[in-house]
């Protein structure tokens, strides 16, 4: 860089060439700062085109994992809970990318010299909030309104109007209730006093709200009494667990006849069941660790084929897993039941069954797509792959007529679906017979080999769905319960455990909101309603009339 010229060495100069040169130099170092200016933006601008570009590159992967995640092949393996968390850390982590991509757009439109290029920060994609939300406005000002011309005050000529979702903690209090006495001054008449209203709990503290708050954090949200107990003391109400365990123990003897009255109007209601079970760990205090109960989930679901009966799920308590307890909980159902291969619901279809007449077996397509997805070897298989495009494409036809009278069920089914049923069990041994029956590909093609009377009994019967999917969703509540809670303390604990999740689950698919109701349900059980008319207190009697708020 040149040296600035120094004039002190020529003193004789004329005054107006030292002006002038000294304006020249001025200009000189106003153009040098300004290219030195330049300088600094364009390589600060560079390096925030560096960092936009790695943390795009950051955001591809991690979209792609997030796609890999929930629509690759590998969600066929994933524990539907374990999905659920992962698709939760990757939604966190790219929100989070996406967060500091627009503060690096930010930073670079700040850096340009023109200011008509600065572009202002993109807003988000804006989103309704719920309607029966209550609404609190605020006006905000402007210091003042009066115009600067001095005509007046300004007028109103519009707004702009921002919805943003507020929360009020939680807020608990005490409800003193006081029953006045009156009695004749002159002591000829008796006292007159109110009756006292009745309570779920007699002689105990919880009003019904709390005690079906407390109900659906457990059961609903999975939120084990330890932990609300260590809430509820951080809001100022230290109540010890044992005690909550106490009011859930007592309220889950007294909803029973309401659940073992779903059960029966769940049998009675629809000649097609699904039926499922899952683990329910409960404690083994003798042994001093947990044994393995079982929650066997029965639900009706009827609108696929447009039915009249509600839907609803009723989950039973048993020890075990054999077959005995299957036909003890479906006694008195005659028709079809929709189950996975499982052995034990086999001899229900026997003519010795004991509950009734034998039932109609409807086997899962969904079981049998996935034990060929699990059997693909790493290094793939043309077999598996065709076998899972014939059998996306009875799905897709499914997908089609769902919601649809029987009828049309029926007359879609047998002039579409029918044939590629036929083609794919023609085609089935063949493949067979080109792998060794002892691989893993081998087994899942010889399961649908040997039940594909009960794979094809959709095709008989326009009531009845190709796979169990609507109970399996159902049964994934108590199993994130389980996973929690880790395991009932008793296998009354586990009973108590099927009838919430029953009114829950049943609540969940009548589009009813499971605290009203069960604050309602509450209620009406301490006013003596139960027997009164105890249909009207099912979940599925709600969905059509409103739960009077609180």
């Amino acid at each position: 860089m040149s040296q600035p010229f120094d004039l002190s060495q020529f003193p004789d100069l004329p005054p107006e060439v030292v002006k002038a040169f000294e304006a020249a130099q001025f200009e000189l170092s106003v153009e040098r700062a300004a290219r030195q200016h330049e300088q600094a933006v364009g390589a600060e601008k560079d390096a925030f085109i560096t960092e936009l570009k790695a943390l795009i590159e950051k955001l591809e992967g991690q979209v792609g994992q997030y796609r890999h995640a929930k629509f690759g092949p590998k969600s066929e393996k994933l524990d539907p809970a374990q999905l659920e968390l992962a698709l939760e850390d990757l939604e966190a982590a790219i929100a989070e990318t996406q967060e500091q991509i627009a503060a690096v757009e930010a930073k670079i439109a700040a850096s340009e010299t023109d200011p008509e290029k600065k572009a202002p920060r993109k807003k988000r994609k804006a989103r309704a909030l719920p309607e029966h939300l209550p609404r609190v406005e605020r006006v905000i000002e402007p210091d003042s309104i009066v115009c600067p011309c001095g005509c007046g005050d300004m007028v109103k000529i519009g707004e702009d109007r921002v919805d943003r979702l507020d929360y009020i903690p939680a807020r608990y209090q005490v409800i003193v209730t006081i029953h006045p006495k009156y009695a004749c001054p002159k002591g000829r008449a008796g006292v007159v006093q109110a009756k006292a209203p009745a309570h779920l709990l007699e002689g105990s503290w919880p009003t019904e709200a709390l005690l079906a708050q407390i109900a659906v954090s457990k059961y609903s949200e999975h939120m084990p009494l330890n932990r609300q107990a260590v809430v509820m003391a951080r809001h100022g109400v230290p109540i010890d667990r044992s005690v909550l365990a106490d009011w859930m123990g007592r309220t889950g003897a007294l909803i029973a006849p309401v659940v073992d009255r779903m059960a029966v109007l769940l049998k009675q209601g629809s000649t097609r069941l699904y039926v499922d079970e899952t683990t329910a760990p409960v404690l083994d205090p003798g042994r001093g660790k947990t044994k393995t109960g079982y929650l066997w989930a029965v639900l009706r679901d009827d609108r696929g084929w447009n039915g009249p009966a509600p839907p609803g799920v009723v989950f039973h308590y048993r020890p075990g897993r054999k077959g005995e307890y299957a036909d003890e909980i479906l006694t008195g159902f005659n028709g079809t039941i929709q189950v996975d291969a499982y052995g034990g619901y086999t001899h229900l279809a026997k003519t010795d069954r004991k509950g009734g007449e034998p039932l109609k077996l409807a086997l899962c397509w969904a079981h049998g797509r996935r034990k060929l997805i699990k059997a693909k070897p790493k290094k793939g298989s043309p077999i598996v792959d065709e076998a899972l495009v014939r059998i996306a494409a009875l799905y897709k036809i499914e997908d089609a007529i769902r919601g649809s009278a029987p009828d049309h069920r029926c007359a879609v089914r047998q002039d579409l679906s029918r044939p590629l049923v036929d083609q794919f069990f023609a085609w089935l041994p063949a493949q067979a017979a080109r792998v060794s029956r002892k691989s893993d590909l081998g087994a899942a093609l010889a399961y649908m080999l040997r039940r594909q009377d009960g794979f094809r009994l959709f095709l008989e019967d326009d009531h009845v769905d190709m796979d169990s999917n609507l109970v399996e969703n159902a049964i994934r509540s108590p199993a994130m319960n389980r996973r929690n809670a880790l395991f009932a303390g008793h296998d009354e604990g586990g009973r108590s455990w099927a009838r919430f999740a029953s009114l829950i689950g049943s609540c969940k698919m009548n589009g009813v909101e499971p605290y009203a109701y069960l604050r309602d349900l509450f209620t009406r059980l301490a006013n003596g309603h139960l027997d009164k008319d105890i249909d009207t207190l099912m979940p599925w009697a709600y969905a059509a009339v409103p739960i009077p708020s609180q």
